[in-house]
């Protein structure tokens, strides 16, 4: 089986790490490069990188922090923000990036997944889906959660796998920075429908939820706030995983 991998997030304005709670309110959370080193020595599995202001702000991810971070780290890279066209992909990776997480562009060109994937693998596209409950299950949102998509997250889950996508980046905005553990019923239900991997975001609180993450069926699991303020160590998320009996990287 393979290992579970333990993620750590560095969402970007301005060169910072921010973080705030459902998208909003952000904070000043440090340093990007310092953040990623420290993870790293803590034994990160891989590092996310978001640009969070990047495609309200009508521009491309932030080259030089991408390859200060990249240059810094010894985990795969992953980087999403104001991602438009392959030419920006082509960038990114560039600059260090090993994967680059695509979302509103796609949501507007889905065709940007498959030539994406043709250009660069399937392994280096990953689409980025920001889910949030609706009055008939679930629904998505683009812009950093701004603007609401009535359409349903596994069928577009789905189709963007379909289109080229190797992994998907499944973020429940109803939990962000609320650390009351992941969506594992959003979680479930993307496990029943895809074949790629992937990644739980949003919600990780008490050690248990990455462990619970992982039995509703994600590869990996993410975590920001909890990791920039120390209310979790990387380690003793693993340590929890391992005692109920998930397989995790030591």
């Amino acid at each position: 089986m393979l290992a579970k991998r333990v993620i750590a997030c560095l969402d970007i304005a301005g060169g910072r790490v921010v973080k705030g709670v459902n998208f909003r309110g952000l904070r000043d959370a440090g340093d990007p490069v310092d953040a990623a080193r420290g993870y790293c020595d803590e034994g990160i599995d891989e590092i996310v990188l978001l640009d969070v202001s990047a495609t309200n702000e009508g521009r491309a991810s932030a080259l030089d922090t991408v390859a200060a971070v990249s240059a810094a780290i010894d985990v795969p890279l992953a980087v999403g923000g104001g991602v438009r066209s392959v030419e920006d992909i082509a960038r990114l990776l560039d600059a260090g990036a090993d994967k680059v997480a695509i979302n509103s562009a796609a949501v507007a060109d889905p065709g940007l997944l498959a030539r994406a994937a043709e250009r660069f693998g399937r392994q280096c596209v990953v689409i980025s889906i920001d889910a949030r409950h609706a009055p008939n299950g679930y629904e998505i949102a683009t812009h950093s959660a701004q603007v609401r998509v009535p359409r349903d997250p596994i069928a577009w889950a789905l189709q963007a796998q379909e289109l080229g996508a190797g992994e998907l980046l499944l973020t429940s905005i109803d939990r962000d920075g609320t650390q009351r553990g992941f969506d594992t019923e959003l979680i479930a239900a993307a496990r029943a429908a895809l074949r790629i991997p992937i990644v739980a975001s949003g919600g990780a609180g008490a050690l248990d939820s990455f462990a619970d993450a992982f039995e509703a069926g994600a590869d990996a699991a993410l975590a920001a706030s909890v990791f920039h303020d120390g209310v979790l160590r990387i380690g003793e998320v693993k340590d929890a995983c391992a005692r109920r009996g998930v397989t995790v990287r030591a």
